[in-house]
C-alpha cells in the first residue's frame, strides 16, 4: 500500500479549515478507528513558549474541531515532563489549557497515570541495552488510538524532529536522557512498541512556524505556513526532512524504520497530496546548542566520564547548568527577542488570541 502525505499551505485565518482538510486528505478516519479512545500526544520541548518549539494551540485546535466533527469520544490529551521540562507549566505557557477547556477536555500529564512494565513483542535495537533491567510505558497508551503533534524543526541529536521521536516523550520516563547514546535506535524501537499497542497511528506536523539551527529549543524561527499530515509515521517525517533540506534516508533513524518495513522513508515512493513540493527546500541546517554538544561529548567520546556525570549525584549538576543556560541566558537574551518579534506576527497575534 502506498503511503500518503498530505501537504497544505495555510495562513493564520484558515489554519483550523486547513488542519481539517489535511487530516480528511491524509485519510485519517480510515486510520483511527472511531470505536476506539484515543491520545493526542503533545510535543513540549520547552516549559517556556518559543515558536516552533512546541505544539502550537491552533494545531491542537485544529486536530480537535476535526475528531468532535467526526464524532470522535473519549480523548486524551497527554505529554510528560523532563529533568528539565515542568509539563503543567508548559501546558499554560503554550496556551494548550485555555485550548482544552474550549473542547471541554482536561489536560493529562504522564507524571500522573500509571505506568507498567512492558515487554515488546518486536526484537529491540536498543532498549534493552538502555533498560537491562526493564522498562515502563504508561498503561493507559494500550489499546488506544495515538495522534501525534509534532513541529517541523531541527534537532541537535537526530538531525531533525518529527512524527517518531514524539513517542520518545510518551512512551519513556523522565530517565530517557540516557538514551541519547542510541538515541536513532531507540525511537525505532519505540515505533515497533506503537505498532503492538495502538489500533491506530496517526500524525499531523505543524510547519506553520519552523525551526531551523540549534533545535530543539535555541533555534532561529522561521514562517513558512505547512501542515502536514499522514497515517504513516516514517513517511511523514521523511516529506518533512526533504522540505527542510535533508534527505531523508541519511537520517538515521528514517533509514532505520525504513529498512524494517515500518513505514516508507523514500520520498519517490510516497504519494503526496494537496501542494506541489517538488521544488521546496527550505536549506536549513541542524546546529547543536552547547548543552547537546557536551552530552554527545560525554556520552559518546569520553565515555568513561558517562557513568559519573549521568549516573550520580553528579547529574543534578547537569540539569542545573542545562536550565542555566537555556532558562536564564539564553531566552533572557536572544530568546526573548526573537519571541517579541513573532508576536508581531499574523501568527503570534493567533496565539495571543488564545
Amino acid at each position: 500500500m502506498t503511503s500518503v502525505v498530505s501537504v497544505f499551505k495555510t495562513k493564520p485565518d484558515s489554519v483550523l479549515e486547513d488542519y481539517n482538510n489535511a487530516m480528511e486528505l491524509a485519510e485519517a478516519k480510515k486510520a483511527l478507528p472511531k470505536s476506539k479512545e484515543t491520545i493526542l500526544k503533545l510535543n513540549l520541548s520547552w516549559t517556556k513558549f518559543y515558536p516552533a518549539c512546541s505544539s502550537p494551540p491552533w494545531q491542537l485546535d485544529g486536530v480537535l474541531k476535526f475528531l468532535e466533527a467526526n464524532n470522535y469520544k473519549e480523548i486524551h490529551a497527554v505529554e510528560n515532563c523532563t529533568v528539565v521540562t515542568d509539563v503543567m507549566e508548559g501546558a499554560k505557557l503554550n496556551k494548550w489549557l485555555p485550548v482544552l477547556k474550549s473542547h471541554n477536555l482536561k489536560f493529562e500529564p504522564l507524571t500522573e497515570v500509571k505506568w507498567i512494565d512492558y515487554e515488546p513483542k518486536a526484537e529491540m535495537l536498543a532498549m534493552n541495552d538502555i533498560f537491562p533491567d526493564g522498562f515502563q510505558i504508561p498503561k493507559m497508551f494500550i489499546g488506544k488510538n495515538v495522534i501525534h503533534l509534532p513541529t517541523m524543526k531541527t534537532h541537535g541529536h537526530t538531525v531533525m524532529t518529527g512524527a517518531i521521536k514524539n513517542a520518545f516523550g510518551g512512551l519513556i520516563t523522565k530517565r530517557r536522557h540516557h538514551c541519547h547514546k542510541m538515541i536513532h535506535e531507540v525511537i525505532v524501537d519505540l515505533l515497533q512498541i506503537q505498532k503492538e499497542i495502538h489500533p491506530g497511528i496517526f500524525a499531523v506536523m505543524d510547519g506553520t512556524v519552523c525551526g531551523d539551527g540549534n533545535g530543539p529549543r535555541t533555534m532561529i524561527p522561521v514562517e513558512k505556513n505547512y501542515i502536514l499530515a499522514s497515517g504513516d509515521q516514517v513517511a511523514i517525517d521523511a516529506i518533512s526532512a526533504k522540505m527542510m533540506g535533508f534527505d531523508p534516508l541519511k537520517i538515521p533513524f528514517i533509514k532505520k524504520a525504513h529498512d524494517l518495513g515500518l513505514g516508507c522513508g523514500d520520498p519517490k515512493q510516497i504519494s503526496i497530496v494537496g501542494e506541489d513540493i517538488s521544488n521546496i527546500n527550505f536549506h536549513f541546517k541542524t546546529g547543536k546548542s552547547p548543552v547537546i554538544f557536551f552530552d554527545q561529548l560525554f556520552r559518546k567520546k569520553m565515555k568513561v566520564l558517562e557513568p559519573i556525570l549521568f549516573h550520580t549525584p553528579l547529574f543534578k549538576m547537569c540539569v542545573l547548568g542545562s536550565a542555566m543556560y537555556h532558562d536564564n541566558i539564553w531566552y533572557n537574551t536572544v530568546g526573548r527577542q526573537r519571541v517579541r518579534q513573532f508576536m508581531g506576527s499574523g501568527w503570534g497575534k493567533l496565539f495571543n488570541s488564545y
